[in-house]
């Protein structure tokens, strides 16, 4: 090696480039620091990583916040239609949500493997486009095509990749980071059903579902404009799945608590407005939609407030499971809601602990991850695992509602308490499992 090669290699390693005598922005990898393969590391702030958390933002609100909005479609299904039961129509928000996180098996090595604006395009696209055609739809068959399969599978391609980009950017403010972004999901769910519900009586279903489609439209414009890897991708093969995680038995752990979480999280978001509807809950002039709007505002809470305790404390696991403990406890109480008030303090508790439950699972795959360059594979796998508890959770919820009758709603209840009580216990074993591992390097 030359000597002028020994003098500009701290240079390149330190994010400078060394052709033109320029500095280019702190954690933006030079050229020299490609070739080197020397990335350097996270900025945890600056112009350039906050806008990939808007971008991300963006994302979720297309994303996950559009499968947070599947309830009041849920509750005008079946209304309308009447030959089919309340189990299948819930299938269709149940493989939405599936195809969300299990696409993260795909989508998770193909983000390491640099990837990641070909998964933006054509994920934003077929969400948008499912969206358009679910307004055409006139059977049940094709609803499950376009809003089930369509956006589900456009929503698996472009979720994951928009999350563990916050890795490359973040490191000490990355739970925060996180959190901040996946706000985007709570703000649509409650944007979107308030638009659904003030729409639809005025100028029908399809146009009311046109008008959210032109809104996911509008809002594509910004990740697709800014959002930008800034690491370079993986020289070595990635597998869809990280063998090595099997003899890891704190992930291990992590990873059955989140199945435990995810077959019944979403069963309140789901079924809360049926609920006020069959007890007649809710108030004259006060639409039962708003209770999916309120479940979704009291989330917003949940996406920032965890995140901050997990950055503090260095333990998003541990605050994961008291979030899901949060969600049993307030399950339980569930049990003996009859009025309005209760219902809806009911709903924005259970919306502010449940985001504390879904923020925290990247985080804590984050943390449970050694090796950053498999972080795609293993949040992967771990959403793989989740969407598959998501896909069997709310229809199995909506076969044992039935004919919607009280006894009905109490297995109902009674399954989503106890199974996010079984995932507290196993976060629990999980977060100490770790704990003592870190213990035992020191």
């Amino acid at each position: 090696m030359s000597k002028k090669t020994r003098h500009t290699e701290p240079v390149a390693r330190a994010g400078f480039s060394t052709d033109t005598g320029t500095s280019t922005p702190t954690g933006v990898p030079s050229d020299d620091t490609k070739a080197l393969g020397a990335p350097t590391p996270p900025p945890d702030g600056g112009l350039a990583a906050w806008t990939q958390v808007v971008g991300s933002w963006c994302v979720l609100f297309c994303t996950f916040g559009l499968v947070n909005t599947f309830g009041v479609y849920q509750t005008y299904y079946e209304r309308t239609l009447t030959t089919v039961s309340s189990s299948s129509i819930s299938w269709v928000g149940s493989i939405q949500g599936c195809l969300l996180l299990c696409g993260g098996l795909i989508s998770g090595p193909l983000f390491d493997a640099g990837y990641f604006r070909h998964l933006l395009c054509t994920g934003l696209f077929l969400v948008i486009f499912g969206q358009f055609m679910t307004s055409l739809c006139t059977e049940f068959w094709q609803i499950v095509l376009a809003q089930g399969l369509c956006i589900g599978t456009g929503c698996g391609i472009v979720f994951l990749p928009c999350t563990a980009i916050m890795s490359q950017y973040f490191s000490r403010r990355r739970a925060l980071a996180t959190g901040l972004s996946s706000m985007g999901s709570p703000v649509a769910g409650i944007v979107l059903p308030i638009v659904f519900s003030q729409l639809q009586p005025k100028i029908g279903a399809p146009w009311a579902t046109r008008v959210i489609a032109f809104i996911l439209l509008g809002i594509a414009i910004v990740p697709l404009t800014f959002m930008r890897t800034r690491l370079p991708p993986s020289k070595h093969h990635r597998a869809l799945v990280d063998t090595g995680a099997f003899r890891d038995m704190t992930f291990m752990t992590f990873l059955a608590g989140c199945v435990c979480a995810f077959m019944a999280l979403y069963i309140p978001f789901f079924y809360i407005e049926l609920f006020a509807l069959d007890h007649r809950s809710v108030p004259t002039g006060f639409s039962s939609s708003y209770m999916v709007t309120l479940m979704n505002a009291g989330s917003i809470v949940g996406r920032v407030a965890p995140p901050y305790l997990a950055d503090k404390t260095g333990q998003p696991c541990l605050i994961m499971a008291f979030s899901a403990l949060g969600c049993s406890v307030l399950a339980f109480g569930w049990l003996g809601i009859r009025d309005f008030g209760g219902l809806a303090a009911f709903t924005v508790l259970y919306g502010i602990i449940s985001g504390g439950v879904v923020s925290m699972q990247p985080v804590a795959t984050f943390r449970f991850t050694h090796d950053m360059s498999k972080v795609g594979t293993r949040l992967g796998m771990c959403c793989f695992a989740a969407g598959i508890a998501l896909l069997v959770g709310n229809p199995i919820a909506g076969v044992v509602l039935g004919d919607a009758s009280e006894a009905r709603w109490r297995g109902v209840i009674g399954f989503t308490a106890d199974f996010m009580l079984a995932a507290c216990g196993l976060l629990f074993v999980a977060a100490w499992f770790a704990m003592r591992a870190e213990r035992a390097l020191k």
